[in-house]
């Protein structure tokens, strides 16, 4: 019983501390000011059809924001991200669908994509798309089984 609670208090301190570590890297980023254009960023090919910017954060490691680009008609397949997706369409159309329904997320639209949650998305066939995208934690694409 007390080498549970020892383990069990091991790790809620373990927790705690890259908890705070965390939050003390987001108030540092925080407290700068960031302007972020998406025609001067430099776009780096993620997969064939899409290509990211970096604007905060490394979408590789943490939580961060990018300029995402979607060439026109790409089909990214029935996926899940591991963490939060937030999008805000820039221009051209990010397409979107779920078991839900499917959704036309166009210029000054949001979408909020939860971690898990299995959809589709892809680019609008004649204009693909360019989007402002931010993650909770680092970006990654699981192909749905």
């Amino acid at each position: 019983m007390k080498r549970a609670l020892l383990i069990v208090g091991m790790a809620a301190a373990l927790m705690m501390a890259w908890s705070m570590g965390r939050v003390q890297g987001q108030q540092a980023q925080a407290s700068k000011v960031v302007f972020a254009s998406p025609d001067q960023a430099k776009f780096t090919e993620v997969g064939k059809g899409s290509s990211m910017a970096p604007i905060w954060g490394d979408s590789n490691r943490e939580a961060h924001a990018t300029f995402t680009k979607f060439e026109p008609g790409f089909d990214a397949g029935m996926h899940t991200h591991t963490n939060d997706v937030w999008l805000v369409v820039i221009k051209g159309a990010y397409l979107y669908k779920d078991d839900a329904g499917e959704k036309r997320v166009g210029p000054g639209d949001f979408i909020r994509v939860p971690g898990g949650h299995k959809h589709w998305s892809g680019g609008d066939k004649k204009e693909g798309a360019l989007f402002y995208e931010e993650g909770s934690g680092k970006f990654d694409l699981i192909p749905a089984k």
